[in-house]
């Protein structure tokens, strides 16, 4: 095997009632104002310092017979978040409580409810459609009325339209539920195993290959519109090219010709990859054009340069090298001027990721037989570990720059994570076999 994938191999491989009760109102203050919520309304501080999940209920749906199933997958949804905290539907004071129906709001703070979700999904001609409610038990009034209208067979996405809004509502930030993952799907023995591209939602449900299997591709990334997938392609001699498939149509193309290449990673614009190219025993940052298949360089030398990640202006690169030493991180200008090292800690870092913010970069971190997740600021300060232990690796940030998705090894396999940028949420998504590489899509809602 060549050099730069036995160095870059992580690269590829890839309280009850009374709590409730005496629990602090959740009332936007500066930290709220800020993130865009209205002061003096109920709100959630995600400050870690204050932060508690807010006690929601999310009343069974009504209307047609996806009703129930639809307000299930928003108390899941709002439970994985880390920020909400459902409550057990039989502490329900009222039950099958109607959308045009107002809640009794002392019978619900009695139930230690702060917020409360109605609604119900009906028939809007050939679509169907989610019309729900957010309403605030403490001061009994409602504060969101939308509706939703999908084609039927996307139905689930009418709950993570949902829980986005109410996320959004409640915390001034982004939501990112309506959105996919794209990730390899192995099976088969350890020795031995297919590994295909596949795509699920982010909560695991509407699996769906869009590769075979018969070939190894790995490192699938998104492009800012989710409608294409690049990727890298091991032919049977494990020559590594890296191609674009375009999800409408099932069409791939080759990007950048014969040259060995990986690493692809889709620049803000959607037009260029920068990826990394292996010629000559060495291994450097290029940026390809995707309509022309045209590379131009952007490092040089004897160092292997790899895994590039645009800023989210598209001004800037971060991307590890070994050109120090050892496996670090580095930023340099998306012309590939001024490279400078930001990672400085103990051990191998590897796999940096921008923030859709900005303000982070995500990366995995190898010290001794302990793997990583973790984040810091672009200037490289700020180092902050979310999580660690065997094999946890490449990070991918949710839409709203404040969850990471990575794999880690999980028994006799890889499966898919997700932490968010405080370490208090490390959950798994549930896959159909083993999962590893998960990129994040965009919103759905927002293409």
């Amino acid at each position: 095997m060549n050099r730069p994938f036995q160095l870059f191999r992580p690269v590829l491989f890839a309280l009850g009632l009374i709590a409730a009760l005496v629990a602090p109102l959740y009332i936007a203050g500066e930290a709220q104002a800020q993130a865009g919520c209205r002061a003096g309304e109920l709100c959630i501080d995600l400050n870690p310092r204050n932060f508690k999940p807010m006690p929601i209920a999310i009343v069974d749906f009504g209307g047609d017979t996806q009703g129930p199933q639809v307000s299930q997958i928003i108390a899941a949804n709002l439970k994985r978040s880390g920020v909400f905290e459902p409550i057990d539907p039989a502490r329900h004071p009222e039950r099958g409580l109607g959308f045009d129906a107002v809640p009794n709001f002392a019978a619900w703070q009695q139930a230690g409810a702060q917020a409360i979700v109605t609604g119900r999904v009906v028939r809007d001609g050939a679509r169907m459609a989610v019309e729900y409610r957010l309403w605030d038990a403490t001061a009994g009034k409602q504060i969101v009325g939308q509706k939703h209208a999908i084609d039927p067979q996307n139905w689930r996405r009418l709950a993570h339209l949902a829980s986005d809004a109410v996320y959004e509502r409640m915390t001034g930030e982004t939501g990112f539920f309506d959105t996919r993952i794209v990730f390899v799907d192995e099976t088969g023995p350890k020795e031995k195993r297919k590994k295909r591209l596949a795509i699920i939602d982010q909560d695991g449900a509407n699996f769906r290959a869009i590769s075979s299997g018969n070939e190894t591709l790995l490192t699938p990334r998104f492009s800012p519109r989710g409608d294409r997938v690049a990727f890298m392609a091991l032919d049977d001699s494990g020559r590594a090219n890296v191609q674009v498939l375009d999800l409408g149509s099932g069409r791939r193309a080759v990007v950048g010709g014969n040259a060995t290449s990986f690493s692809p990673r889709f620049a803000p614009n959607g037009a260029q990859l920068a990826l990394s190219v292996e010629s000559a025993g060495n291994t450097n940052l290029a940026m390809a054009d995707i309509a022309s298949g045209a590379i131009r360089p952007l490092t040089s030398g004897g160092a292997i340069d790899t895994a590039p990640s645009f800023s989210p202006d598209g001004g800037q690169i971060v991307f590890e090298s070994d050109r120090g030493g050892g496996q670090q991180i580095y930023i340099m200008g998306a012309d590939g001027s001024g490279a400078r090292r930001i990672s400085f800690g103990e051990g191998r870092y590897s796999t940096p990721v921008w923030s859709p913010k900005g303000d982070y970069i995500a990366f995995t971190r190898q010290k001794g037989n302990t793997f990583a997740i973790g984040i810091m600021k672009p200037d490289g300060s700020g180092e902050r570990i979310l999580t660690e232990g065997y094999h946890n690796e490449g990070p991918s940030w949710a839409p709203n720059g404040r969850y990471i998705m990575f794999f880690r090894e999980a028994g006799a396999g890889p499966k898919l994570f997700m932490v968010d940028v405080t370490g208090r949420v490390d959950v798994q998504i549930p896959t159909p076999a083993f999962a590893s590489d998960p990129a994040w899509s965009p919103l759905l809602s927002a293409k």
